[in-house]
């Protein structure tokens, strides 16, 4: 497996392979997203529009088995940039790092830690100096949330990484099951670069 920088004609020309496996991937708990290419290619045109928008890509050969996106804070939704009026960040010191998705074969071989090194990388070399993500907030007793379900906070912690106290977005999409788009709240991460 190769895991490397897209930007540019490169990283246009993965958009749609991305979509599907954020598709693929966030069907599983906790984001039980039910996802449409349509959808995922209006969400994934703020990174088309970015000139500073990254996505790392892990590679089997030819096929893209994983992706992680980022971009500045200030040119991604603005549902994510709301959140930090009042925390004294600056959005231009701010960067993103979206979505990391990884096929489950290809899982627990070192390709997240690959992921945030070339975004923070990326986010250093553009000058900022804090990066963040957010992840959604489930209730402990959803009904879909699976009994053997291992958070990921340990994995961020690690990497320096700690919630944002009150720093929470809010985002709509649609859960599997349901036939409408429902408000979900994303507790931001971040740390210092």
């Amino acid at each position: 497996m190769e895991v490397r920088t897209l930007t540019g004609a490169a990283l246009d020309g993965a958009l749609d392979d991305v979509a599907r496996l954020r598709i693929a991937v966030f069907r599983d708990w906790p984001y039980i997203y039910d996802g449409s290419l349509d959808y995922e290619r209006r969400y994934l045109e703020s990174y088309r529009n970015s000139d500073a928008a990254i996505v790392v890509g892990a590679f089997d050969g030819a096929r893209l088995v994983g992706a992680a996106t980022g971009t500045p804070l200030e040119d991604h939704a603005e549902d994510f940039a709301a959140p930090f009026a009042g925390t004294g960040l600056a959005l231009d010191q701010v960067f993103y790092c979206a979505e990391s998705v990884l096929l489950p074969e290809y899982r627990g071989h070192g390709v997240g830690h690959a992921f945030f090194d070339h975004r923070e990388a990326h986010a250093r070399a553009l000058g900022r100096v804090h990066s963040v993500f957010c992840s959604v907030i489930r209730p402990a007793d959803h009904p879909l949330r699976p009994a053997d379900y291992a958070p990921l906070d340990p994995f961020w912690r690690k990497r320096g990484y700690v919630p944002m106290e009150g720093v929470i977005a809010r985002f709509k999409w649609t859960d599997l099951g349901e036939d409408h788009q429902t408000e979900k709240a994303l507790q931001f991460w971040g740390r210092a670069l």
